[in-house]
């Protein structure tokens, strides 16, 4: 994962002595010379961010004015659990918590999609577009959707309406990673539930945008942040964190939804407590996770990353909450021997206690920014002997797509799905380890003779990955996992470094490069059993933004070139697509209402990619900025 802060002049002098501080360096190469561009571009957003106090704004005369919706009825957990199959809402991030991004609904289809038009668009507006990732919740008639810069929205879905808005007012000296995106909302009971750059959580009444509850999530002058989209499971809102740049330790949290108090809390890097809390806060220790300098030598462990950055999903079935964790800290990996639990890895954790029920570590011992935070996807399929076998399904950054047993982690399948991988020739589907190749680990800077830098050397994928946040979706109907893949490489090498707090915590230093003149991006369809590609569709630029898949016979997605698509699933032939005005890095929804199926999607183009130089920048600097939802559905001639 990558580090940006936001613009305002304390985040910026933060920022510039953390990453002189890493990298020992002077400005000129590299990663320091990305960064110093970085800060330039947040040098001009400071001079149009406002100054005022920004409070939440309750529009309840918006409720009085005809044609405005009634007041929402509570969300239950029957309502999230059924939300897979519920076409009238969209209530939790995934369409449903097991994170297939599939609708039954097929008004929509093959036959009917070059009808498709827009209905409505609704501007974010201000200075703070940037990078726009979120993925809307709608019920009763309004739908919620964050926005850059820590913003929620509330709107009419028939007709965009504002409703009402909520601005986070953000401290100085935050350090989000990467952009000031948001990736949504969680819904429950009456409250709409969100996170913020600085760390917090906040749940508003969804009818009027007031605040309810606000609970501290870490503290962000010691890096940690928030990006991902809770998910609700049992009454429980389930949270991670941001920040392993500054090694900040990685756990998940559960809270009493309606409350915000505190349920238990599990670490996710070995050796540090979970804990677990009485209805008056009063905690006992519930056991630390793994075993105390099993796979982490020395300290390290007490500053050892593994954020939990991009979310959750939960399967009802096996009764299991499975979440990716991100790179180990510092990336100089000769800094910290062993594999370096719960890096890189999913963990399968128990929602009553906050248990480690099971693990699986993607990359052991990761020394390319590999982090293991991609969404793991519930999905079932026949073995050779006709068994119904319960599976998950993961797309990781290090370049292979893994296939685990959900019930107990056990691996299934592993196969590559973007073209080059150089740091491990294939996984061994008996250990369920990685073949590596040696000569493909950054080099060791204590081996060199000044000491100052290791040897460095050519990688792919590069640390943004084969697939980064942008989720993948799984259509039970044709059986195949839909993955916007990345082909790109990195020159990667490792630095001395010391922990200090509130300081970038690296070790390394890259620049990014693209592998193919024409292409970077693929949306590619996999049969996850046999790990055949079916069929890809290329794209110039990187894709960013998720997919959805539907019953239709339909994969929407979109680019950073502007356009939303859509493809035949079957074929991947394109049969419809339409321009925005700016790059999509956010995934569509789909719902109906009054008899007729909508699609939606937020456009805004921004997110890790555009803040970072080499090959990478030529393809994506002539995008424009903007921040907007759009609504479509079928022209009736």
């Amino acid at each position: 994962m990558l580090f940006i802060c936001r613009g305002v002049h304390q985040g910026m002098e933060n920022t510039r002595r953390a990453f002189h501080s890493a990298l020992g360096t002077a400005p000129g190469a590299g990663l320091t010379a990305g960064i110093n561009r970085q800060l330039r571009r947040q040098s001009m957003i400071r001079n149009t961010f406002p100054k005022r106090n920004v409070v939440a704004i309750a529009l309840a005369a918006a409720f009085a004015v005809a044609g405005s919706p009634a007041m929402a009825k509570d969300v239950t957990d029957a309502d999230i659990l059924n939300d897979a199959k519920s076409t009238g809402d969209v209530l939790s991030y995934g369409l449903g918590t097991q994170g297939q991004r599939y609708s039954p609904l097929t008004a929509i289809n093959a036959d009917t999609v070059k009808n498709l038009v827009p209905v409505w668009s609704m501007s974010f507006g201000g200075e703070k577009q940037r990078g726009q990732e979120s993925q809307p919740v709608i019920a009763d008639g309004k739908m919620f959707v964050t926005a850059s810069y820590s913003r929620i929205f509330a709107l009419d879905v028939k007709t965009g309406k504002k409703l009402w808005k909520y601005e986070h007012r953000l401290p100085d000296g935050i350090m989000p990673c990467c952009d000031v995106i948001n990736r949504g909302a969680a819904l429950y009971g009456n409250l709409v539930i969100f996170g913020t750059l600085d760390a917090q959580l906040i749940a508003l009444d969804k009818d009027t945008g007031k605040v309810v509850w606000k609970e501290k999530l870490g503290d962000y002058a010691a890096g940690y942040s928030y990006t991902a989209a809770p998910i609700i499971v049992k009454g429980k809102v389930i949270t991670g964190v941001s920040g392993g740049e500054f090694g900040v330790i990685g756990r998940m949290d559960a809270r009493d939804a309606m409350t915000g108090k505190m349920v238990w809390t599990r670490p996710t890097v070995e050796g540090h407590m979970g804990y677990a809390f009485d209805k008056d806060g009063n905690k006992t220790e519930t056991g630390i996770s793994g075993t105390l300098n099993a796979s982490w030598k020395g300290d390290l462990w007490q500053t050892g990353g593994a954020a939990t950055w991009n979310g959750a999903t939960y399967d009802a079935e096996t009764n299991l909450i499975f979440a990716g964790t991100g790179n180990p800290a510092p990336w100089n990996s000769h800094l910290r021997p062993g594999d370096n639990l719960f890096s890189s890895s999913t963990v399968a954790i128990e929602p009553e206690t906050g248990k480690i029920v099971w693990h699986y570590q993607n990359t052991p011992h990761d020394g390319w920014d590999f982090d293991g935070v991609n969404e793991f996807v519930s999905f079932d399929y026949k073995d050779k002997s006709g068994k119904m076998v319960k599976a998950g399904g993961k797309a990781d950054r290090n370049g292979f797509f893994f296939v685990n047993d959900r019930t107990n982690g056990k691996l299934l399948n592993a196969f590559p799905f973007v073209n080059k991988i150089t740091w491990a020739k294939s996984i061994n589907l008996e250990t369920g380890r990685p073949n590596y190749i040696e000569e493909g680990r950054p080099g060791n800077p204590a081996a060199e003779a000044d000491g100052k830098k290791g040897k460095v050397v050519f990688s792919a994928p590069s640390f943004l990955g084969g697939k980064n946040q942008q989720q993948m979706a799984y259509s039970p109907q044709t059986g195949l996992f839909y993955v916007p893949a990345n082909e790109w490489s990195m020159d990667i090498w490792n630095e001395p470094v010391s922990y200090k707090k509130g300081a970038a915590y690296l070790g390394a230093g890259f620049t990014i490069k693209a592998l193919n003149d024409d292409y970077i991006g693929s949306l590619r369809a996999f049969d996850p059993t046999t790990g055949k590609m079916v069929w890809e569709s290329k794209n110039y630029a990187p894709l960013w933004g998720g997919v959805l898949t539907t019953g239709g016979n339909l994969v929407f997605h979109g680019t950073p070139e502007g356009y939303l698509r859509a493809l035949d699933a079957k074929t991947g032939k394109e049969l419809w697509k339409f321009q925005a005005g700016t790059g999509i890095v956010a995934p569509p929804v789909t719902w109906e209402m009054d008899g007729e199926q909508y699609i939606s999607v937020v456009t805004g183009w921004g997110g890790a990619v555009p803040l970072w130089g080499g090959d990478v920048a030529k393809r994506v600097n002539f995008l424009e900025q903007g921040g907007s939802v759009w609504v479509f559905k079928l022209h009736k001639s």
